[in-house]
């Protein structure tokens, strides 16, 4: 899979460019706050319609326009497929392929896949559980476009759920109103079957990405040290549990309608607590990726460059997961047939010691297309020569 052209309106830093890109690496180069991030970032977007810099979609338009968008010739096995997307902030955005209407934006998943690596990136290492979190989403989606709507309904079921249990609260300590729990089993059994989903999904992924985890962490680091990744639900109790509880859980592995059970039993036994508190304590939304190096947990204990490696790792396992697909695994329905996606690294190569620099280079240069933004042209390591785009100033321009 390869992306050969590119175009922007209105998007970022951009009025109008057009770039076309070929299979093998490609190099954007230029100093910083000149746009090449955003080139990345727009190919992203096609890929998870989401930036990997900003949560919202108001700062993907240009300042003073009502309206990006975005234009993206994609080719996997042969076939291209074309992709445009219109990007209105406070509305609907609006998509189409092969120059036809969809209905919904989140329809275009699928056409293109990418994994992207960025400095932003170390906070799957040293962050909160929610960018964890997100990783394994953002993942399952790819893997399984259809999850982007079970995803979406859990967000906002759980948003619903949490409104309606500080109702209850507040009628609980008179406060104010009233609230029909009634009304609160129904949110129940429907944040229970679709969370079932999701949390199906992400340790499915988990089982599948941990082999490539410790693969790729071992190349990265030269062997130092040993990466595993486990998933910590909820459905254990309480904090004090869940911290001695070791990484791998053997019941997730059961059927999602018995998930489905145990949230529902579990909302039953909670639900005095989570009225005094007004939030939802039971869920994919209250797990956790476990990233444990040497049998430690890596944040706290890595060291900064074995965050990095960790980081990396994550990445390259995504990569491996995406290319080869899975065995026959049915806890994510519609599990795509694996395809390689585009693989972007974005500005860092700076920001590694020479060592993974060079050992991220060799992994990475057979993958069909390769995207490198730097600062300057000496930050992309030998491994990794090929096309080169001088970027300056919103122009865009093939050196060779």
């Amino acid at each position: 899979m390869h992306v050969s052209t590119l175009a922007l309106t209105d998007f970022r830093s951009y009025e109008q460019v057009e770039i076309q890109l070929e299979p093998g690496v490609s190099a954007l180069v230029g100093p910083n706050g000149q746009g090449k991030t955003n080139l990345v970032e727009a190919i992203g977007y096609v890929a998870t319609l989401g930036s990997h810099r900003v949560a919202t979609d108001v700062a993907l338009v240009r300042s003073g326009r009502p309206r990006a968008v975005i234009r993206l010739r994609a080719s996997r096995a042969g076939r291209d497929s074309l992709v445009e997307l219109e990007i209105n902030p406070g509305r609907a955005n609006r998509a189409q392929v092969n120059r036809a209407p969809v209905r919904r934006s989140r329809d275009v998943l699928g056409i293109l896949r990418t994994v992207l690596f960025a400095p932003e990136d170390l906070a799957l290492v040293k962050g909160d559980p929610d960018g964890r979190r997100r990783f394994l989403d953002e993942l399952g989606v790819q893997v399984s476009p259809r999850m982007a709507g079970v995803l979406a309904d859990h967000d906002r079921v759980l948003r619903q759920r949490n409104a309606l249990l500080k109702t209850a609260g507040g009628a609980r300590r008179g406060s104010s109103g009233t609230a029909d729990l009634r009304t609160l089993d129904v949110w129940d059994s429907r944040l229970a079957q679709i969370g079932a989903q999701v949390l199906a999904m992400r340790v499915a992924l988990v089982d599948q990405l941990r082999p490539h985890v410790a693969a790729a962490y071992g190349q990265v680091s030269d062997g130092q040290g040993t990466a595993v990744l486990g998933y910590r639900s909820s459905l254990l109790g309480s904090a004090q549990d869940q911290d001695s509880a070791p990484p791998g859980i053997p019941h997730l592995g059961d059927s999602i309608d018995l998930l489905e059970a145990q949230l529902v039993e579990a909302m039953s036994r909670l639900r005095g607590r989570e009225i005094d508190r007004g939030v939802s304590l039971v869920g994919p939304h209250r797990d956790e990726l476990v990233l444990t190096l040497g049998g430690l947990p890596a944040k706290g204990y890595a060291s900064h460059g074995e965050s990095w490696s960790y980081a990396l790792a994550l990445k390259l396992a995504s990569f491996e997961l995406l290319t080869h697909g899975s065995g026959d695994d049915g806890a994510i329905a519609g599990w795509a047939e694996g395809s390689e996606p585009v693989l972007i690294l974005d500005d860092v190569f700076a920001e590694l010691d020479v060592r993974r620099r060079d050992r991220l280079a060799v992994l990475v240069s057979p993958a069909e297309q390769v995207l490198v933004t730097a600062a300057v042209a000496q930050d992309v390591p030998e491994q990794l020569a090929g096309a080169r785009w001088d970027v300056m100033g919103g122009q865009v321009t093939r050196v060779r």
